[in-house]
């Protein structure tokens, strides 16, 4: 990726910005997804907006562009002159006629604030509407700590019972290391599985992950494997992408839950991100608040044990800029059909 865009990405985006990098098109791609990606400089060439943009398609209602995390949107004040609500304007603008040119149906975007999302509104020209979408597909919270201190101070940060967690799961001789041998990732497959019944989640078919590994360079996407007496009990696929490591997808067995080995899996990964000049540690999706369920409980109750003074980053949603109300108000209807079934 261009140093200028990846840096542009990374600056604006409080997550680090990974699914807007080009790893994550070129893996959409890999996955048989169509991508595409757009942009808006001002006149000194300093970009405003970018976003990469993936085509979904759903049975009945047909396509609809998403945006994950995305746009991105400058943030720095010295681009946020009268110029940059122009250039906006251009780039939605933009966004819309790709749209209609491959007849989508709507427009899914997802604003890094509050602010960013008002901006879009504003900026929508034409009378065209955007209300919040029925389903979310990033979370709403993520927990992102900094990473910068020593590691002395960054175990001071966490609670009494994730330090002595680490430790136990030290005591107990826990194995922990990153490779991609195929052994390896079958036994992340196999516990991916495990998780999913027992948490009642819905994961990814096995497939996915495989190709993520494909797709994805070794530097950038590792897999975090935990051992006990031989056996794989922990994996994990944790993302090193600039200055920002990423907690992606997390898997436990049933058995020996008792040697603590997801707490040592997660603080060595933060040590290597440290290694490598990370500093920040991103720990993905929370529910502080009270609609989180019992899936949510468990996760959020264990990844805040690691940065209990640290507040979430919160988002708007995913929101909807609806190009064909016709099809729109059926995936809705699909939708709430979906919810009462399930």
């Amino acid at each position: 990726m261009e140093n200028k865009l990846l840096k542009f990405i990374q600056e604006n985006s409080p997550d680090g910005g990974f699914l807007q990098s080009e790893y994550w098109r070129k893996f959409q791609e890999g996955w048989g997804r169509k991508t595409q990606n757009i942009s808006v400089s001002n006149d000194d060439g300093e970009l405003i907006a970018y976003a990469n943009i993936i085509t979904y398609s759903l049975l009945m209602v047909g396509d609809y562009f998403y945006l994950p995390r995305g746009p991105v949107i400058a943030q720095s004040s010295k681009l946020k002159t009268q110029n940059h609500s122009i250039k906006l304007k251009t780039f939605l603008k933009d966004l819309i006629s790709l749209a209609i040119k491959y007849n989508v149906s709507w427009i899914r975007v997802e604003p890094n604030s509050e602010e960013e999302l008002n901006l879009i509104k504003e900026n929508l020209t034409g009378g065209i509407k955007i209300k919040a979408s029925p389903v979310d597909v990033q979370p709403r919270e993520i927990l992102v700590t900094d990473i910068s201190g020593d590691e002395g101070e960054i175990l001071a940060r966490m609670k009494q019972k994730t330090r002595y967690n680490i430790k136990l799961a030290q005591k107990k001789s826990v194995k922990v290391f990153t490779s991609r041998e195929e052994k390896y990732i079958d036994g992340f497959c196999r516990l991916v599985t495990i998780t999913a019944k027992r948490d009642k989640i819905k994961s990814h078919p096995e497939n996915y992950y495989r190709k993520m590994l494909e797709m994805i360079p070794g530097d950038v996407l590792k897999l975090y494997i935990a051992e006990f007496e031989g056996k794989i009990i922990t994996a994990n696929f944790v993302l090193f992408f600039g200055h920002t490591a990423t907690y992606m997808h997390g898997t436990s067995d049933n058995e020996h839950r008792n040697v603590m080995a997801p707490y040592l899996l997660q603080w060595q990964s933060i040590l290597d991100a440290k290694k490598i000049g990370c500093e920040k540690y991103d720990f993905g999706g929370v529910k502080t608040g009270n609609t989180g369920g019992r899936s949510w409980e468990g996760i959020t109750k264990f990844k805040i044990g690691f940065a209990p003074n640290t507040d979430p980053i919160q988002f708007p949603g995913s929101w909807d800029i609806i190009l064909n109300s016709k099809k729109y108000n059926l995936y809705q209807i699909l939708q709430k059909v979906k919810r009462i079934l399930q």
